[in-house]
């Protein structure tokens, strides 16, 4: 194991803690750098220190070796066309920045579909991507199509990636997964010579419209015989339109947080093959997700606001809005088939409490796959110890009759079913009746629930069970003004209705 660590600190010496010695003398003598790009007045033989004598094109930026501290900002309002992918190497306190400068329209970067990705940062650390637009179509849509790839490949841990305020939008990638899909934003660690992760991966203030076949997602270790999750991932505040997909789905890591993000507006156009929901983690581990809107998602198969899929452990989803969603509010799911297998421990421990839930399971036609299938809450295959807590479900009239009125639909795929679900001290208020089917789960507990017993067979229980109590203690008295505060301060209608829920 020695000898591991002693080759990859070798590796991350060569790549991320030296300079070429054509930089060094520059790093000596110019500690902060800014270069400037002027695809309209500048041109490629300048020096590019100053507006006045700007570069004019990607290629020369791409030709560059960046080093600590420096800037490379385009000017407000100019377009380009290619692809940007810069080398080099920032450090603590000194990141590579590449923004704008001159004004507030945000430099376009178009790589025409030209390039499987129009931003491309490889194996590069303390860098910062802002105020940039950027977009990728082609003529046709292409299997792995992105905005934006962050990769990191064979090379240690690669420290401070951060995206900010960034519009990606108009990037037409394939809509089908299983041949690659596309995105706005990917990122992806990997190498089979060295374990490469990332660590403080930050996304936020990001606008991402009309990019298929998703959002943000990712690539890494998945396996649990080679498990090396990416660390301090923060996926924030950033608005997703447009997006018929997946919106959010970390990957490989541990500990990321989704917080503050609204996926809204998707549109229906995935094949009924193809399974999409807003945001969710997969391989993943301790998860929070928090303050996110979903809205709108349309997917023909899913299409929940949340989820918490296979391989994750400890999933908690939180004071979140979701609403008219075609396939439900929640999907909690694992593959029996492949459980305690080194690509699978299961899907253990996830808590979803304090969410506000309204109109969803809307699905207004059948499935190729299951029917007229839309439950408010999928609880699919083996999985186990699930907290369901201290929610509101608002169901107004469906407008057909066809179309699912399910609260909780558990079942068994790839064989096991779910052991040990508790459904505690929610809210629900019903148009119409609804339906639960426990099918053979273990263990389902319904207790403490404010409903009307004639709208819907959800069996009660008097105790918590023992299982559960100790966790049930941690409970946020403030949980309703939290919701008000972050999604309803104007909407007096469900102020009212979390403020007189019953405890």
């Amino acid at each position: 194991m020695k000898y591991l660590y002693l080759s990859i600190l070798i590796v991350s010496m060569v790549l991320f803690g030296c300079c070429s010695k054509e930089n060094a003398k520059q790093l000596k003598d110019n500690k902060l750098i800014t270069y400037y790009v002027d695809a309209n007045k500048g041109s490629d033989n300048n020096n590019g220190t100053s507006p006045e004598s700007a570069f004019a094109s990607l290629d020369k930026v791409n030709s560059l070796t960046l080093v600590e501290g420096t800037q490379v900002l385009f000017k407000s309002g100019t377009s380009y066309t290619g692809q940007l992918k810069p080398k080099g190497l920032g450090k603590p306190g000194k990141p590579i920045i590449i923004s704008l400068y001159g004004g507030d329209a945000l430099p376009v970067i178009n790589g025409e579909g030209l390039h499987s990705s129009t931003v491309h940062i490889y194996n590069m650390a303390y860098v910062e991507l802002r105020d940039l637009e950027i977009t990728n179509t082609g003529t046709e849509r292409e299997n792995g199509r992105r905005g934006v790839v962050i990769e990191a490949e064979n090379c240690g841990q690669v420290k401070h990636i951060v995206l900010d305020n960034l519009f990606i939008h108009d990037v037409n990638g394939s809509l089908v997964k299983s041949k690659g899909g596309g995105s706005a934003i990917l990122w992806r660690n990997h190498g089979d010579k060295y374990v490469t992760t990332f660590d403080s991966l930050i996304i936020q203030n990001c606008h991402l419209k009309n990019c298929t076949r998703n959002g943000i997602n990712a690539r890494g270790y998945t396996r649990r015989d080679n498990w090396h999750p990416s660390t301090n991932v923060i996926i924030r505040n950033n608005l997703l339109e447009g997006i018929p997909g997946d919106g959010i789905v970390p990957i490989g890591t541990d500990g990321a947080l989704i917080e503050n993000n609204v996926m809204r507006d998707c549109p229906d156009i995935l094949s009924h093959a193809e399974a999409a929901a807003g945001i969710w983690p997969w391989s993943a581990d301790n998860t929070l997700i928090q303050f996110n809107e979903v809205s709108g998602h349309t997917a023909k198969w899913d299409g929940q606001g949340f989820d918490s899929d296979w391989n994750c452990l400890n999933t908690t989803i939180q004071y979140n809005y979701s609403h008219d969603n075609y396939g439900g509010f929640l999907l909690i799911c694992n593959k029996g088939n492949t459980i305690n297998t080194p690509s699978n421990v299961g899907t253990k421990n996830t808590i979803v409490r304090y969410n506000v839930s309204v109109n969803d399971g809307i699905r207004p036609y059948p499935t190729e796959r299951r029917g007229w299938f839309s439950p408010c809450m999928h609880i699919s295959g083996p999985v186990e110890n699930n907290y369901i807590h201290h929610n509101i479900f608002v169901f107004p009239e469906k407008n057909s009759s066809d179309i699912d009125r399910t609260f909780i639909q558990m079942d068994n795929w790839g064989g096991p079913w779910a052991i040990k679900t508790l459904v505690a001290n929610n809210s629900l208020e019903f148009s119409e009746s609804y339906k639960m089917f426990y099918g053979e789960s273990q263990q389902t507990f319904g207790v403490n629930n404010d409903f009307d017993l004639e709208m819907m067979d959800l069996h009660s229980t008097a105790e918590i069970p023992v299982w559960a109590k100790d966790y049930l203690k941690d409970y946020d008295v403030n949980w309703r003004e939290k919701m008000i505060e972050a999604f309803f301060k104007n909407d007096e209608e469900m102020t009212e209705r979390l403020r007189n829920i019953k405890e």
